[in-house]
């Protein structure tokens, strides 16, 4: 029976592509970036930026450091924001909640962003645990945040546990602890990526994934 779960926070709870992909625009901007494909933008949300900035454009070391601090320029002021809760989210969390559930957060994003969304979108008083990556932390991968957010809930029953999230990286994540993810398609990332990776469970919509969760809890 599943009794904690753990949610991505970009392209699970939030629609936050605009704001990432103009703070993406501006430190690209200023760095003289504007050869490239702009499809790769859609590709930098969900996994740590110091990742996407180095498999797409080669940064590394010191540039890498530099090109998150532009970034960063425009999302802490203005990008943070340029976000919106899907349809449906708050009335998933507050069944799951009612239901009895514990539930987290466990994000790349970084801790202190995440926590301030959260909390201007009333969504914070959801959460028992709230996990991302810090700020001097840029590559702390996935699986880590995850590991981290299950410490945090005390438990030690991985079978109890479940990740929800809308990439492979939250597959490979859940996966690499040992918990099962239920992957949902109405985020950034597709039914055939969410397979390949081997999610066990698929949602299309928050409805559903409520439904196959409040199942799990009450019948695994």
């Amino acid at each position: 029976m599943k009794q904690y779960i753990l949610f991505d926070l970009d392209g699970t709870l939030t629609e936050s592509a605009p704001g990432i992909i103009n703070s993406l625009k501006y430190a690209l901007k200023h760095l003289g970036i504007t050869d490239y494909d702009k499809a790769i933008l859609d590709k930098f949300i969900g996994p740590p930026l110091a990742v996407s900035f180095e498999k797409f454009f080669g940064f590394k070391g010191e540039k890498c450091n530099n090109a998150i601090k532009i970034y960063r320029e425009y999302f802490s002021e203005k990008g943070l924001f340029e976000n919106s809760v899907y349809a449906g989210v708050e009335d998933m969390l507050a069944r799951l909640k009612s239901a009895g559930l514990k539930l987290a957060v466990a994000t790349s994003k970084p801790e202190v962003f995440a926590r301030r969304i959260l909390d201007k979108f009333g969504l914070s008083g959801y959460f028992e645990v709230i996990c991302g990556i810090p700020l001097d932390n840029e590559k702390m991968t996935k699986a880590q945040v995850i590991n981290r957010a299950i410490a945090e809930l005390n438990t030690t029953d991985k079978q109890t546990v479940l990740m929800v999230g809308d990439r492979d990286y939250d597959v490979a994540g859940a996966h690499q602890n040992g918990i099962e993810c239920m992957g949902v398609t109405y985020g950034y990332g597709s039914r055939s990526e969410l397979e390949a990776a081997g999610a066990e469970y698929i949602a299309v919509s928050t409805e559903e994934a409520a439904e196959l969760m409040l199942k799990l809890h009450i019948s695994d």
